[in-house]
């Protein structure tokens, strides 16, 4: 099975979901890159993130699930109460230990395992959220030479993460949903 030779990791909170919305509703359904999307939400919510992206993006938008391989044309959404992991051969893993930066998923925590195995083929977004989550994981796909964006925080609902991520990775690229969209879309191969 072909793995892709990039992926893509977005992370966001408060306000995350509509940015990431606005971003991925311009992707085609046959995007050549997967996609995992780390969004916090209350520890006790129900609601099924699934339903929210799909009326809306042509991917195909599945919850993380054990063990699951990394696929083009997917938005890998990470499970309430989980911190999703990437190992060596491309298959996701679920933790449910410590809460980290009081989050569980942790930005951090799939940013980091993320870069640990796709190195400088990872492209890191951080959006809008209330935290400070995702700013160090962000500073290590830096380190690992990955590509590093970090939404306007002018355009963000809440700025506080934009900010942290800015002030923690100084090589990151600041841009507003538009431009984000436009620039993975020029990372797809037809």
């Amino acid at each position: 099975m072909e793995t892709s030779s990039k992926v893509i990791v977005i992370g966001g909170s408060w306000g995350g979901i509509q940015a990431s919305v606005t971003i991925l509703k311009g992707l085609p359904a046959n995007y050549s890159i997967p996609i995992i999307l780390v969004l916090h939400r209350l520890r006790n919510y129900d609601g099924n993130l699934q339903d929210v992206f799909k009326h809306k993006i042509a991917l195909k938008a599945v919850e993380v699930e054990e063990k699951e391989m990394l696929l083009p044309g997917h938005v890998y959404l990470a499970p309430s109460n989980y911190h999703v992991l990437l190992e060596n051969d491309h298959t996701f893993s679920l933790d449910d230990s410590e809460l980290e930066n009081y989050s569980r998923p942790s930005i951090d925590v799939t940013f980091t395992s993320v870069a640990d195995v796709y190195a400088h083929n990872t492209v890191g977004v951080l959006l809008s959220g209330a935290s400070k989550d995702g700013s160090s994981g962000l500073k290590h796909i830096f380190e690992k030479q990955g590509i590093t964006i970090v939404q306007d925080p002018n355009e963000a609902e809440i700025e506080t993460m934009p900010l942290a991520a800015i002030e923690n990775v100084p090589g990151c690229t600041v841009m507003n949903l538009e431009q984000i969209q436009a620039f993975l879309l020029s990372l797809h191969d037809h």
